[in-house]
């Protein structure tokens, strides 16, 4: 998946509301954007597709950068920032989350 590809609104709009109930499976904890963090991340959305990552970083560029080098990382989709909550998307190969068509 390249990082040049992007989701419908409708998809998003999808995502969103999937996402709507799910609780942060990764949280960063005082050590940041670890590499254990992120092989972390990795594992939950191979095995979720859908997830939300909480960051507790009060600085609002700062917490930006980290949502940046977890979508590069991840070469997942970034759905929506609420708060300081990121949910990303990546599809697996079982694709259990069948997208609306754009």
């Amino acid at each position: 998946m390249a990082a040049g590809l992007t989701l419908s609104n409708k998809q998003k709009q999808h995502l969103k509301s999937l996402a709507h109930k799910l609780k942060p499976v990764v949280l960063l904890g005082g050590n940041g954007l670890t590499e254990g963090v992120m092989a972390e991340i990795d594992l939950a959305l191979n095995h979720h597709e859908l997830i939300k990552v909480r960051v507790p970083e009060d600085d609002r560029e700062l917490r930006e950068q980290i949502y940046t080098t977890i979508v590069a990382h991840t070469q997942a989709y970034r759905v929506q920032v609420v708060g300081k909550v990121l949910t990303l998307y990546k599809p697996g190969p079982e694709g259990k989350i069948q997208l609306p068509r754009s």
